[in-house]
């Protein structure tokens, strides 16, 4: 980031305004407030600490609800050898174009090439065969935090990257309708924790057969709508089936000691959540980061005024700042000298701190603070002895007003259309979601996409479909499905 001494211009008019050039404006955000940068080897990124410090806090609270849902974490190698992705034909075509190979280790050449993973169902199907004999070892609730490799052809930060960090979760079980009870948990499981700790409403649903995962039975999503009317995916929760158990011979000795098939799924989400917090709340001044994954909740401003600041304001900022994080508040002191205090506003605003506080000489001897919510730019002054109480509040009441204010977009830009014509006008002039009928043929889909860009991204697991009423929207035929139609990253 530039350093710009003693000029209270506001950092927004670095930025290009995200009217009028969204993907620039998604970029320059993500360069300026130091989430992220590009590194020397294309299509891969370098997290800087303030973009880590969400993904950690995305990480812990999410990792707080796969182990009270009865998952445990474990590590597996990041190669894979090639003959374990060969074992699964349909595995390996689906990721081929995208997986990276290690032929060479140190300088001789390797017997049998090894695979970046691109993903560890194959890795971890290899592993259930050996640990998995009888139905007392099931269920096997397993999941991972690690680092994932797909050579990208197009990338771009956060959304898709040659390299990025994720969990996946495997498990294995005795039935059908046990991994279906474990996929549709895990997918209700990313809806709660996407609205309520990211405050981003999505849709849950169905993949169709030409969206799901390569080995999947079923595969389902939650799926948001960007702030530019574009979709995106930002959970998966796939049925594995048996497709897996069969290809690594993953079987035990049930009740009645027969020798069966376990029944598995896989789930996972990344740091594409990371580029959906931006795409979803950011507006035309920076970031605005819902609190609980905001890497910097408060900052404190002190405003100088003359030679004796550091003796009076500063001691009370510090205090300040000692009484939030006693109340577990993630708070910062800006007391650079360098800058003035309108800079340091800007580039607070900037980087998406949802509540800034600004105490000087007068504040102090009124006992009052200035609060500011970076949601709104709200302001208003609070007497000292109530700021603590005031600021836990504003920090809720400003998770509430970005899940609000998202879920009102959505809203907005969600479209029920029965005529094709209207449907490729719409897509084009206003985007954002469209729910219309479908057929259920591949055939309707594939020219929808080649006509309009849109796919379907869910087929909703909560909502009436109304087919008896439906005709497709492409050919006119009967209805199979009510489903979401979107252009998507």
């Amino acid at each position: 980031m530039e350093n710009v001494l003693n000029n209270d211009e506001r950092l927004v008019k670095q930025i290009t305004p995200k009217s009028k050039d969204f993907a620039r404006w998604y970029i320059e955000i993500i360069r300026k407030a130091e989430l992220a940068d590009y590194a020397p080897i294309k299509g891969m990124m370098i997290i800087r600490p303030y973009g880590y410090a969400i993904w950690e806090n995305i990480q812990r609270l999410l990792d707080i609800r796969i182990k009270e849902s009865g998952h445990s974490n474990a590590y597996f190698p990041l190669f894979i050898p090639e003959s374990f992705l060969q074992k699964e034909t349909e595995h390996l075509e689906g990721f081929s174009p995208e997986v990276a190979w290690v032929t060479l280790g140190g300088k001789e050449q390797l017997e049998e090439r090894l695979a970046v993973r691109p993903t560890s169902e194959a890795i971890i199907g290899h592993m259930y065969s050996k640990w998995i004999k009888s139905w007392r070892d099931l269920p096997v609730l397993i999941n991972q935090w690690a680092n994932i490799v797909r050579w990208e052809k197009v990338t771009r930060p956060f959304l898709r990257t040659t390299e990025f960090l994720w969990q996946e979760g495997h498990t294995a079980h005795e039935t059908f309708e046990e991994a279906q009870k474990e996929t549709f948990m895990i997918l209700e499981m990313y809806k709660e924790f996407v609205e309520n700790e990211l405050s981003i409403p999505v849709i849950a649903g169905k993949k169709t057969d030409k969206e799901k995962f390569a080995g999947a039975l079923e595969t389902y999503a939650i799926e948001a709508l960007m702030s530019d009317g574009k979709a995106l995916q930002m959970g998966t929760s796939h049925n594995l089936g048996q497709h897996f158990s069969k290809v690594f011979n993953i079987r035990f000795e049930d009740r009645n000691q027969n020798l069966q098939y376990v029944w598995q799924t896989s789930w996972g989400v990344s740091t594409r959540l990371i580029g959906a917090l931006i795409m979803s709340h950011g507006d035309d001044s920076g970031l605005r980061f819902p609190p609980r994954v905001a890497p910097i909740q408060v900052v404190i401003i002190p405003i100088s005024g003359g030679s004796t600041w550091k003796e009076k304001v500063l001691p009370q900022a510090q205090k300040i700042r000692e009484t939030l994080k006693n109340k577990g508040i993630r708070v910062k002191i800006d007391d650079r000298e360098e800058f003035t205090p309108g800079w340091k506003f800007s580039e607070w605003e900037m980087r998406g701190v949802p509540l800034r506080i600004e105490i000087g000489p007068r504040d102090i001897k009124e006992q009052k603070a200035v609060i500011v919510r970076r949601d709104i730019f709200e302001k208003k002054s609070v007497s000292l002895d109530s700021l603590a109480d005031h600021v836990v509040q504003l920090l809720e009441d400003i998770q509430k007003s970005l899940r609000e204010q998202a879920l009102a977009f959505q809203v907005e830009n969600t479209y029920e259309i029965d005529n094709y014509n209207d449907f490729k006008s719409l897509i084009e002039s206003k985007r954002g979601f469209i729910k219309a009928f479908w057929c259920g043929r591949s055939s309707c889909e594939e020219k929808i996409k080649e006509e309009t860009i849109a796919t379907i991204r869910a087929i909703p697991v909560d909502e009436s479909r109304k087919t008896s009423k439906g005709k497709c929207i492409y050919c006119n035929g009967d209805a199979k499905d009510l489903v979401y139609f979107a252009r998507a990253y």
